[in-house]
């Protein structure tokens, strides 16, 4: 899936943990071979490779989890939309680019976007991309899904506790081997190698969404390498979104469609899912805690930061 998968258990002995975390790997590649569009075997390569010329029939997992993916999309007005991975990339994120790309160009490179143009018969289990040159693409969900499928997968075996953490978008259960709740902690988006805070979680899920890492700034305004799949614009105002709750794919879903959404709408979407709660970072570097967030499970670290 494009990311590294960092996989801790408890167990009775250290040859159940390893058992264990053999049996999440394997897991995680059965979900990578299902929806990965970079293998051509896939059965999303399948469908994309397929795009207006006919329906292609997936097995009930990939229907599922396109299904939950397009209702994402409905409720955030395609903030969130997996068809992105048709967008052409004329942005480019590596130093490169040296002024912002044409209004034309920026229009044509969603041309082939757009989630209204994937249909779905539940009858048949098929997928239909309407338009030839479209794509789908499980970036923004496939991490989030594996780890809280593994998560799934190992309560169900017995295994009490620990966390599978995707690049930092994880899932955890249980306790640490001293009985106290898994720290997690939170980046300083102004410095990505300092923990900004730690948050003290037993079960659920935390995902990150950011553009600390990859971003282009011109006439002073910061655009993040996050794109708005609607308006082929880069994400702004908001540099860093991490959300807590239940599942790891719709939490996954969340952060990435807050960061396009920006503050006031991003606010106003997660406040109708109370089982989810939020940090988030603007660019100028102010902190908004979600009204939800657990008191005294946030534990502030005093570092130096710096504005980009």
């Amino acid at each position: 899936m494009g990311g590294r998968f960092d996989i801790s258990i408890i167990a009775k002995d250290s040859l159940a943990a390893e058992q264990n975390i053999d049996f999440i790997i394997t897991e995680i590649s059965r979900i990578e071979n299902l929806i990965s569009d970079w293998k051509p075997t896939s059965q999303v390569s399948e469908v994309n490779q397929n795009a207006g010329i006919r329906p292609v029939k997936v097995n009930q997992e990939v229907f599922d989890l396109t299904k939950r993916a397009l209702h994402l999309s409905k409720i955030t007005n395609g903030a969130f939309d997996i068809s992105f991975a048709a967008m052409d990339k004329i942005w480019k994120f590596d130093g490169s680019m040296t002024e912002m790309p044409s209004a034309e160009a920026i229009k044509k490179s969603v041309e082939k976007v757009g989630y209204t143009n994937i249909i779905l018969d539940s009858v048949n289990s098929t997928i239909f991309l309407k338009l030839k040159g479209m794509k789908i693409g499980f970036g923004a969900l496939g991490e989030g899904y594996a780890t809280h499928k593994c998560q799934q997968m190992m309560l169900a075996k017995g295994i009490e506790s620990g966390i599978v953490n995707a690049t930092g978008d994880m899932s955890v259960w249980g306790t640490q081997m001293n009985g106290k709740p898994w720290n997690i902690g939170i980046t300083n988006p102004f410095e990505p190698s300092l923990i900004l805070a730690t948050i003290s979680l037993k079960q659920g899920a935390v995902t990150t969404s950011g553009s600390y890492e990859k971003f282009v700034v011109f006439n002073g305004k910061r655009y993040s390498h996050i794109i708005n799949p609607a308006t082929g614009y880069p994400s702004t105002g908001l540099c860093s979104v991490t959300v807590f709750g239940p599942n790891a794919e719709t939490a996954n879903g969340f952060s990435t469609s807050a960061m396009v959404l920006g503050q006031k709408q991003a606010i106003q979407l997660l406040k109708k899912y109370p089982d989810y709660y939020y940090i988030m970072f603007t660019d100028s570097g102010k902190m908004i805690k979600s009204e939800n967030f657990p008191k005294h499970q946030l534990k502030r670290y005093k570092t130096k930061q710096k504005s980009n």
